[in-house]
């Protein structure tokens, strides 16, 4: 992906205002963790000092979530699920069924970061999964790779906008 392109998440209300809260929280907790290094570096040998390092690291995993949610929150499309469901598309629940199995399964297209909305598996558009179904239409067969380099066949068997 380059950097003018712009990858657009779906997400609920809900996982929009809990992540938002995560990242306030986190940004709020900037200073405890540079007062957590300041006082680490305070105890001598900065080769020797496992604090200090683990307080680093911390900072900057930290750092990296902060990022993380910006950009998630900055491309996010909030609560407006299609309301057309005549193609698989973030924020559609699609019910599947595979390849040899006789029972179907539902789920939700849209970020991995809602959690489980409404009870619903959520599958990410960029997985090997969700990456298959995208623009499918009902009835539809598609295939996509497994982990272990198989293949597996798909049918959308129905496709719904997401309620809440």
């Amino acid at each position: 992906m380059t950097v003018t392109e712009t990858q657009v998440t779906w997400l609920t209300q809900d996982a929009f205002d809990r992540l938002k809260t995560e990242l306030d929280a986190l940004i709020a907790n900037r200073p405890v963790i540079a007062a957590e290094i300041n006082a680490r570096r305070e105890e001598g040998d900065l080769k020797e000092n496992g604090g200090y390092h683990a307080a680093r690291e911390e900072q900057g995993q930290q750092e990296a979530r902060i990022r993380q949610l910006q950009e998630l929150l900055r491309t996010a499309q909030v609560g407006t699920s299609p309301t057309s469901a005549d193609q698989a598309a973030p924020g559609t629940v699609l019910t599947v069924k595979y390849e040899d199995d006789p029972d179907t399964e539902k789920m939700l297209l849209g970020s991995r970061e809602e959690g489980s909305a409404g009870g619903l598996q959520v599958i990410s558009p960029n997985s090997p999964l969700g990456a298959a179904l995208l623009g499918a239409k009902k009835g539809e067969e598609r295939s996509y790779e497994l982990p272990n380099g198989g293949s597996m066949k798909v049918t959308l068997v129905d496709i719904e906008p997401f309620t809440a």
